[in-house]
């Protein structure tokens, strides 16, 4: 609206034909409002500018903040896999050593059995203790 206003005083000082102290005079206020109003404009220019880089440090401040937080959870996984890997091999190791462990203990169950009553020089004979136990305790039932 002043714009307009203005614009009307301008024409309506051309139309009149005023002197030239009376045209001078309202020219000259209306280029201190002119010059006043831009004034301000710079000055709000300036502060757009100011908060747009404020607002661009901060969305720079976020971006990198962003990037960090990726960049360790990317470590954190990398890490967590590299530990993982070793656990799982130590758990095949320990298993295999288990069962090792329980081979050998069953080899050495197993030649360690002693039937009672036979000497040990004759385990070695162990496909005729049947028959001769048999003889021994029921010479009716073998055949002869």
């Amino acid at each position: 609206m002043p714009r307009q206003t203005n614009m009307s005083q301008m024409k309506e000082m051309e139309e009149s034909k005023l002197p030239d102290i009376e045209f001078k005079t309202p020219v000259i206020r209306l280029l201190k409002n002119l010059l006043e109003t831009s004034t301000k404009m710079e000055k709000d220019h300036s502060e757009i500018k100011h908060i747009l880089t404020e607002i661009k440090n901060n969305i720079q401040v976020f971006n990198s903040r962003v990037e960090d937080s990726e960049n360790q959870i990317n470590d954190l996984e990398y890490e967590e896999a590299k530990t993982t890997q070793p656990e799982e091999q130590k758990e095949k190791r320990i298993q295999k050593y288990k069962d090792s462990v329980r081979n050998l203990l069953d080899n050495f169950k197993r030649t360690n059995i002693h039937i009672m009553g036979v000497p040990e020089e004759r385990e070695q004979d162990i496909e005729n203790l049947f028959e001769e136990i048999m003889t021994e305790n029921f010479p009716y039932l073998v055949k002869g």
